[in-house]
């Protein structure tokens, strides 16, 4: 199993908004991809800024290659984040999971 981890910041003003954006667009999007496993959202204040990290998990690289492309480390967006993100960060982070209860 792997874990596809992205991050993102918006500002808190958006942050209620661009957490109704994701439950209503990504986490079905990335469900709909044979092989996901699960995708879980995560939320961090910090002043004006709220910090918001994908956490994807995936049965195997070539299902995430289905979701992203062959270029897997490369970052995938929506139109809609242009009104939402601070910045793109350009590449995820995989990790393979190596233990679990």
């Amino acid at each position: 199993m792997i874990v596809r981890m992205w991050h993102g910041k918006v500002p808190t003003a958006k942050a209620g908004t661009y957490r109704e954006f994701l439950n209503a667009r990504a986490i079905p999007d990335y469900q709909s991809v044979e092989g996901n496993l699960s995708v879980h959202i995560l939320e961090r204040t910090e002043g004006a800024v709220t910090h918001f990290i994908t956490l994807t998990f995936w049965k195997d690289l070539e299902s995430i290659k289905a979701f992203a492309g062959d270029e897997v480390e490369i970052a995938k967006y929506y139109p809609e984040d242009r009104d939402f993100l601070l910045e793109f960060e350009p590449n995820v982070v995989h990790y393979e999971v190596v233990g679990q209860s």
